[in-house]
């Protein structure tokens, strides 16, 4: 399963890197942090009951890439990215696919939202389990801590926290803008069950699998913003810069030549 899953992993970076270099579109950091985690949740985890929601939604593209390795978008979709008419807007928006249930990007506003629909599916015994990928950023955002106080009151053992920790945001280290010191910490007062991921490796995402549906869940993902391009890989410029066609083929020729 390892052995296919970097396959899947690696092919996937490689049509990231493509279509955002095609679009013009930068966010590629953010996007390479999180799109092994996306995958796995997608093709290792979830079930047709569950539903994921990107908080982080400027990492749209890897949710497209996602959603594109599932077969659910196709390769004419993908090369529609950013572009006029689109409708697969540089962060997520809803109304054509079901995989995408909201609009997000403005930071904060996902997990609210994904605990009203975890209580929702609570309160009408609906099966499934909701999947929530925040950034560590956006934990600067108060509406996040607010979800945290509902999520416990209600006790929403349905919903599954993910946090993207790469330690970075738009203008610098998260410790750096607003420190909040270590946020498995604090999500431990409000009673969370902490997993501790390695969000790059197959055998670590697999932790995945075994959470206790009967708590309630933070999995804090560790990974690097801009993994597997040596040039990105947690170095600021690359939340925003976008690839010169230079760039663009020496990342692709890291990821082919990558084991």
């Amino acid at each position: 399963m390892q052995e296919s899953f970097k396959e899947l992993a690696k092919n996937a970076r490689r049509r990231l890197i493509e279509m955002h270099f095609h679009a013009g579109v930068g966010h590629l950091g953010g996007n390479l942090s999180a799109i092994d985690s996306m995958l796995y949740l997608h093709h290792r985890v979830m079930t047709r009951d569950d539903l994921f929601i990107l908080s982080k939604g400027h990492a749209a593209g890897a949710l497209y890439i996602t959603l594109w390795s599932l077969g659910i978008l196709s390769e004419k979709d993908l090369d529609t990215f950013h572009g006029e008419g689109t409708l697969l807007s540089g962060h997520p928006a809803p109304g054509a696919f079901s995989e995408i249930p909201l609009a997000t990007g403005s930071l904060g506003h996902g997990l609210p939202v994904a605990c009203g629909i975890a209580l929702a599916r609570k309160l009408t015994s609906r099966p499934g389990r909701v999947f929530c990928l925040c950034s560590d950023g956006e934990w600067q955002a108060g509406s996040n801590w607010e979800a945290l106080i509902f999520s416990r009151h209600h006790d929403l053992t349905n919903l599954v926290l993910l946090v993207d920790l790469n330690g970075l945001q738009g203008f610098g280290t998260t410790s750096s803008v607003a420190s909040m010191s270590d946020l498995a910490d604090h999500f431990e007062e409000f009673d969370m069950q902490i997993v501790n991921i390695d969000g790059h490796n197959a055998d670590s995402l697999s932790a995945l699998n075994g959470i206790d549906r009967n708590v309630r869940t933070a999995c804090i993902l560790h990974t690097i913003k801009g993994k597997g391009v040596s040039f990105m890989e947690n170095e600021l410029e690359w939340h925003y810069r976008f690839l010169s066609e230079d760039l663009y083929h020496i990342a692709l020729d890291e990821i082919e030549s990558c084991e």
